[in-house]
């Protein structure tokens, strides 16, 4: 395998490393109660997902 002939500099790696950024994680609306929440995943505040409740149980435990 072929090796580097020089070493790359601080102001190339930093340059090609500038493109390394974070994005917001995309969310969609709860159908149940409306908040925010991650596609494809229960919603954190009602634990609903494609109708029918993940979380009951451990909402439950947390509000005694």
């Amino acid at each position: 395998m072929a090796l580097p002939k020089y070493k790359t500099s601080r102001a190339n790696t930093h340059s090609r490393r500038a493109n390394w950024k974070t994005q917001a994680a995309a969310t969609v609306t709860c159908p149940n109660c409306g908040a925010p929440a991650l596609p494809h995943m229960a919603c954190p505040s009602c634990g609903m997902y494609r109708g029918r409740v993940y979380r009951d149980a451990i909402r439950s435990q947390f509000s005694k």
